[in-house]
């Protein structure tokens, strides 16, 4: 880390821990830009190594779930839409992973959503870029901040969320007693521990899973915990105190008003967070279009490339931003 606690690192190959492997006709570059807090962003940059750069293309933007990064299903999705003709753009969150930021793991609602219109500032600025052509995607959480990013952000054309979590919208679920007991503890622990963050994940990648692991917790370990998905930027969410933001700001709030830009939802029949899909599209306005996959678990949907959906995401991108 330099001296500037804003700055990202710059990543070296020893430093990279990709976990799917780069398609030959795909080129990667480490890129680094800076959002409108001053946060500098570590992102790689895809496209085909064949790709016409006199010409301006359409551009994705790429989200993480929540605790993710680039290397893990960002990367996976971006190695595949390069291959179908899009310039990709897959992001490390600010305070997260190799971009800036101090304390460590922090987040809101708003610093994930700036993560996104950040990344439009990026590709709007490359020449082989159409401008006109850009839209989002957003895997988990970030499908709600892709939302909400596109509600608030007219430069994104059209948009599209893989298995959605809605974290602010989980966040505000308690209420009464239980919703004042929790913000009564996050709130003393900004005497003492304002930047703790749990661990989540080992230090190392295992092969055992812990014991008494709910089924949810058990299916995310499967990912996080085992060499399938582990990175060592990636074993904790945020910090505790930011759930207090998380609690008092809903992302999606304003989806509707995304209309008539148009919007795609993934989810599958075997996803635990199908709920969350169906809940959300439902208070989207036209032109929508959910798409429900026959089999795949939810974090399936991070790098299972047999089960995602990428010819239906580049259809519709490739339809919409045109």
């Amino acid at each position: 880390m330099t001296t500037d606690p804003l700055a990202a690192v710059r990543v070296k190959a020893a430093d990279e821990f990709y976990i799917f492997t780069l398609d030959a006709t795909v080129t990667r570059e480490h890129v680094y830009y800076r959002n409108r807090y001053g946060v500098e962003i570590a992102a790689d940059l895809y496209y085909a190594t064949a790709m016409d750069k006199r010409q301006a293309q359409p551009a994705l933007v790429i989200g993480p779930p929540f605790g993710g990064v680039k290397e893990q299903g960002p990367g996976v999705y971006a190695n595949q839409l390069a291959q179908r003709g899009f310039v990709v753009l897959a992001f490390d969150p600010a305070y997260h992973g190799y971009s800036g930021g101090y304390p460590r793991y922090s987040g809101s609602p708003d610093t994930y959503v700036e993560d996104f219109s950040a990344a439009v500032d990026y590709l709007g600025q490359l020449s082989f870029v159409n401008r006109q052509e850009i839209g989002a995607l957003g895997i988990c959480a970030s499908g709600g901040f892709a939302l909400a990013a596109a509600a608030q952000d007219a430069r994104i054309k059209a948009v599209a969320t893989s298995v959605l979590y809605d974290i602010p919208h989980l966040a505000n679920l308690a209420t009464g007693q239980d919703r004042q007991a929790q913000l009564t503890a996050l709130s003393e622990q900004r005497w003492s521990a304002p930047t703790a963050a749990n661990a989540n994940y080992p230090a190392q990648p295992v092969t055992e899973f812990p014991a008494d692991l709910d089924p949810v917790a058990h299916e995310f370990f499967s990912f996080y915990g085992f060499k399938r998905g582990w990175h060592p930027h990636a074993l904790r969410n945020v910090t505790e105190i930011s759930n207090l933001s998380f609690m008092n700001f809903e992302a999606t709030s304003r989806i509707a008003e995304i209309s008539p830009r148009p919007v795609l939802m993934v989810t599958s029949e075997e996803a635990h967070s199908k709920a969350f899909t169906e809940e959300t599209f439902a208070r989207l306005q036209d032109p929508k279009q959910l798409l429900v996959m026959p089999r795949g678990q939810h974090v399936d949907f991070y790098d299972r490339v047999d089960l995602i959906p990428f010819d239906q995401f580049a259809a519709f991108f490739r339809e919409n931003l045109g």
